[in-house]
């Protein structure tokens, strides 16, 4: 294999991103969720140098999207077909200057909406990238990429049964190994509570730098995460990258305890930053935690504009900045 993943702080041509669209989905979250990912796009399209393509998924998506953003410099609407906004775990991945596709069933069958099965092709085709299938069942948010071979990932989703039923790890490394380059995977165990993806490691541990990765460390006595959080860190300071050189692990403010509408945790995670162009966007839920958040991804990213904007009507729908987008390399 001669080419890798590249990493999410190399240039971008463009960042794609999933637009709220559908009513019945959102119900009375849709006009929230709508406005965050709209200053999500202005804030990518600004600050963070992108070029944004903004993925509707149906009409009335595309008609809200113009209305609220047709004439923002840098963002492109593009109408599509999707069940839902997840275009990193529907979409596909770049590498080697193609689009990598693969088999999607729904988050092992808990949501299986119409088209999301064909983003991917989608997208390849509005790129002008081949699209490249591969004929096993992976999201991108259950994989994070160091740009040299290093792959971060969770057993927990990674092996679950209903994604590639009997994958042991030697399965998922050569699977990686074949598709996208990857040369080591690195195995953590348990994502977040109530995380119906399984724990992707996007809102557990993310790489910011060659050799270092960022997890979250608990926000008051009740983080429902504490022990997952503290588990990862443990494992991968025992852990070398792809070079063979030790990992540095840099600990960042977690949410703490975000409740649902059923009085349970939802998997709120400050870790579904999004690494644009010229930016790093932090999705936030709890006031004080987020402002400790963006000032520690702000020594960690000195390059960079930090910026923290709310994602709580979007986690309704399960996920955040990271989830709803895929970057397109330059």
């Amino acid at each position: 294999m001669s080419f890798v993943v590249p990493p999410e702080w190399a240039p971008h041509r463009a960042m794609w991103v999933g637009f709220p669209s559908h009513a019945d989905l959102w119900e009375d979250d849709l006009p929230a969720a709508q406005a965050e990912v709209a200053a999500l796009a202005r804030a990518l399209a600004g600050p963070g140098a992108e070029h944004v393509k903004l993925m509707t998924g149906h009409p009335d998506g595309e008609a809200a999207a113009r209305r609220m953003l047709g004439d923002v410099a840098g963002i492109e609407i593009v109408p599509g077909r999707f069940g839902d906004i997840w275009l990193r775990d529907t979409g596909p991945i770049f590498a080697g200057g193609k689009a990598h596709g693969f088999r999607f069933n729904g988050w092992g069958g808990k949501y299986d909406l119409p088209y999301d099965d064909t983003v991917a092709e989608q997208i390849a085709a509005a790129s002008g990238a081949e699209l490249v299938r591969h004929d096993f069942i992976l999201e991108g948010g259950a994989v994070d990429h160091d740009g040299r071979g290093t792959v971060l990932t969770t057993g927990q989703c990674l092996l679950n049964a209903n994604r590639n039923p009997g994958w042991d790890d030697r399965d998922a490394e050569a699977a990686l190994r074949d598709s996208l380059g990857a040369k080591k995977l690195l195995w953590l165990g348990d994502g977040l509570r109530n995380d119906h993806t399984d724990g992707h490691v996007d809102n557990l541990a993310r790489f910011v730098a060659p050799g270092v990765v960022a997890i979250p460390v608990a926000w008051g006595k009740g983080d429902p995460n504490a022990a997952a959080f503290d588990d990862a860190a443990r494992r991968l300071a025992h852990m070398t990258d792809a070079d063979g050189e030790k990992l540095r692990v840099v600990r960042i403010p977690s949410p703490g305890w975000v409740e649902g509408d059923e009085g349970q945790p939802i998997p709120a995670s400050h870790m579904n930053f999004l690494i644009a162009n010229q930016a790093v966007i932090v999705p936030i839920y709890e006031e004080k935690p987020g402002e400790f958040a963006v000032e520690t991804l702000k020594q960690v990213f000195p390059d960079r504009t930090v910026i923290g904007l709310p994602s709580v009507a979007i986690l309704t729908g399960g996920g955040s900045f990271h989830c709803i987008t895929q970057q397109e390399p330059a």
